[in-house]
């Protein structure tokens, strides 16, 4: 039996603050762009009491040359 090993993937992430009074459309929609054009996933969403959002996106690191988050 031959065990496969894990293999570290390596993340960037990038921490964007989405103001309060925000909807919850709008920032489904500019988080979307953002994982449309730079390969940027959802790795952590805080929703503080003012509204403000924190959100923390990640992608895997790559040679290639990717954009970074456009805001």
């Amino acid at each position: 039996m031959q065990r496969m090993k894990s293999v570290r993937t390596e993340y960037e992430y990038v921490p964007v603050r989405i103001p309060p009074g925000t909807d919850r459309a709008s920032a489904a929609v500019l988080l979307s762009i953002q994982a449309d054009t730079g390969g940027w996933e959802l790795a952590r969403v805080l929703l503080h009491a003012d509204g403000t959002r924190k959100v923390t996106l990640r992608r895997r690191r790559t040679h290639a040359h990717l954009p970074g988050p456009v805001l």
